[in-house]
């Protein structure tokens, strides 16, 4: 190896795929709070992050299994359950106004990051997303659930949301 090298070794998270520094540094820059929206094939994270010298304060974290407490019986990996996981965490928030961290997820219109980002703004915290980034509304009550596999999402997603609603009243 030379001794006159220029390569520099990335951070250990950038490495890992974990942050994007750039975009991080961009966020912390705007002095708002983030809505750190990460999903997984089972469940939909929502928690609302501070920044903060020593560390990140998170607030209002929520995972889309703390739906059950409210009535929900479906899974907890689709479009509605990340929708309610938004609004429950807009309903946990000490914030009116939040931006969306995506991370290193590609963003894909329809997605359920997006599909939480809506249950936020439902929720009384202003999260700027584009519309047509969106789910429909047809697919956040879970219509398209119930013509694959007959199960009735539509009247538990309602239920579910008036239970939260009832709950933070």
């Amino acid at each position: 190896m030379a001794d006159n090298s220029n390569y520099q070794v990335p951070f250990r998270r950038r490495r890992e795929q974990k942050t994007d520094y750039k975009q991080r540094l961009k966020l912390l820059k705007s002095d708002t709070p983030r809505v750190a929206v990460r999903t997984s094939n089972n469940h939909t994270r929502a928690q609302l992050s501070y920044y903060d010298n020593k560390g990140d304060k998170n607030t209002a974290q929520t995972i889309s299994k703390e739906l059950e407490e409210y009535g929900w019986e479906n899974h907890t990996g689709n479009i509605p359950a990340a929708y309610l996981t938004g609004f429950l965490a807009g309903k946990k928030a000490d914030a009116d106004k939040a931006i969306l961290d995506t991370g290193l997820r590609e963003t894909k219109t329809g997605a359920r990051m997006f599909a939480a980002a809506q249950g936020l703004n439902d929720a009384g915290v202003e999260v700027p997303v584009g519309q047509k980034m969106v789910p429909s509304e047809e697919r956040i009550k879970g219509e398209h659930i119930k013509e694959m596999t007959d199960k009735d999402v539509t009247s538990n997603f309602e239920e579910v949301k008036e239970n939260i609603e009832g709950d933070f009243e």
